[in-house]
């Protein structure tokens, strides 16, 4: 007996140890590699990630509860309601999770004789600013980066973007943030966005300033200016960027005093009416020689027929090169949740709006428009396209190819895969070489199957698709195509 015990406790210690050298062992491969950032920011632990999501197909049911199913009140009203009891911040991070879409899936429809992958033709590039800009852009790639400030990326995620565009043949926006340098880290094309604090080409007193503009523009990169009026998830809100962030690096590319808050104000102080935006796009695109353009939610939209009308008394060299049309459901770091539920409509009912008024005024060779706007796959990609959209873009998209886990700590510094913290332990995981090539893989995968679908509704290449080409699924259960739920004039949409 004695004897055996013996053997026991030998085979135990013996298993103890062969555990605890395989814990070592997975520690410093989990540490070392560069595909997987969660794993290398937390070794070991974060290979549990991938077998909770193996079993949670089986346990979700019981265990797990989406923030909006719960009834009579959700999870996310409730925390609504104790963060404000608590006088705590409201902010919610990354995007909506209430369901927003006035209309259901779309529906493509497939011709009984595709194109013929020999009779396909490859990407084409647009003009914009084409006669007006002294240098227009001819822009490459259907798909694109939208735009995510230095700041509320880490560095090592904005230079994954450049290198990623860079290999992709597609542009990068700035966000409001300013240009950093890791924005010019990959040599990317890029679309430099002015928002209300003027960041990156302010004087000390927060005016738009010409000289600072044209630092920018002599950038070879920079190949476009876009002046944010509203963003998806904060139409008419600003914004306060604390001091303990402003170190001496975003300091001095957002042209701000460093250690002290900077405010960005809900709109534009100078930009008043559809008069002054014009006269701002006239100065920006004067001074940069570069095409400039506009970003907006769609909510009331009278002012948009007024700006054609002012644009066409004026003439078409006075309108801005392109409109960034965003869905209200949009994303951002942190915004109040009633701005993120509430507060303008879907890229579905404003995108097809947008491209109506644009082509009534007669304006559609001359303004190009750009849906944004949770378009992640290649069918919500082709939908945009389909309704009108020129080109399309997207943000959060493109921090899932980072790696982005959907943890929703956009706005604490604790996000755990590096992407929007400033911590360096944290961003220690995201390798930039590594997740350059899963974005360029992004957008490659996305123009290559928008372009599948395209062929199977019978065109060569994806901006020949029309609104009849898709159906979306209504209320009643039944399809319905676009062109009936929104009709337009002149069905052919612009070849390109």
């Amino acid at each position: 007996m004695t004897a055996i015990l013996n053997i026991l406790t030998s085979l135990f210690i013996l298993v103890i140890g062969v555990v605890a050298l395989a814990l070592v062992v997975l520690f410093f491969i989990d540490r070392y590699q560069t595909s997987d950032t969660v794993r290398r920011n937390y070794p070991v632990i974060g290979r549990m990630r991938n077998i909770l999501s193996e079993l949670g197909e089986f346990f979700r049911q019981y265990f797990f509860a989406m923030d909006r199913e719960e009834m009579p009140f959700n999870r996310a009203q409730r925390e609504w309601v104790n963060d404000a009891s608590k006088a705590h911040s409201t902010n919610v991070a990354f995007g909506s999770t209430q369901t927003l879409d006035p209309v259901g899936t779309p529906i493509f429809v497939n011709c009984p004789w595709p194109t013929l992958e020999t009779e396909a033709h490859g990407i084409v590039p647009m003009v914009i600013g084409e006669g007006v800009a002294r240098e227009p852009y001819n822009a490459p790639s259907f798909f694109n980066i939208s735009g995510m400030s230095y700041g509320a990326l880490s560095t090592p995620a904005i230079t994954a973007l450049s290198n990623g565009a860079a290999n992709a043949g597609c542009w990068l926006n700035t966000g409001e943030g300013g240009l950093s340098p890791h924005h010019l880290d990959g040599g990317c094309d890029i679309v430099f966005q002015i928002g209300t604090a003027k960041y990156g080409v302010r004087d000390k007193e927060g005016h738009l300033c010409d000289d600072k503009l044209r630092e920018v523009a002599a950038h070879p990169e920079v190949k476009m200016f876009e002046l944010k009026l509203s963003q998806g998830a904060k139409p008419g809100k600003g914004g306060i960027l604390p001091g303990a962030k402003v170190n001496a690096q975003i300091a001095a590319i957002r042209g701000i005093p460093e250690g002290e808050a900077s405010i960005s104000p809900n709109r534009h102080p100078d930009i008043g009416s559809s008069v002054e935006l014009l006269d701002m796009i006239a100065r920006i695109r004067e001074v940069t020689g570069k095409p400039v353009g506009f970003k907006t939610v769609v909510g009331a939209h009278g002012w948009i027929k007024n700006l054609f009308e002012e644009i066409n008394r004026r003439g078409p060299e006075s309108a801005p090169d392109f409109i960034t049309v965003d869905s209200g459901d949009g994303g951002t770091g942190a915004a109040p949740l009633p701005l993120m539920d509430h507060v303008g409509l879907t890229l579905r009912e404003a995108l097809p709006m947008m491209v109506d008024m644009r082509d009534a005024a007669g304006l559609k060779d001359r303004i190009r428009i750009i849906a944004s706007g949770k378009l992640v796959t290649p069918s919500e990609v082709a939908w945009a396209l389909c309704a009108g959209a020129d080109f399309t873009i997207s943000a959060r998209g493109f921090m899932f190819a980072l790696g982005c886990i959907q943890a929703m700590k956009c706005n604490k510094n604790t996000c755990p895969t590096g992407i929007t913290t400033h911590d360096p332990a944290l961003q220690r995981g995201l390798d930039p070489a590594n997740k350059a090539v899963r974005v360029a893989n992004f957008v490659n995968q996305i123009r290559k199957e928008v372009g599948i679908i395209a062929h199977s509704v019978g065109v060569k290449r994806p901006r020949l698709m029309q609104r009849y080409h898709v159906r979306l699924r209504c209320a009643d259960g039944r399809s319905r195509p676009l062109d009936e739920l929104y009709p337009q004039a002149g069905a052919d949409n612009q070849a390109a």
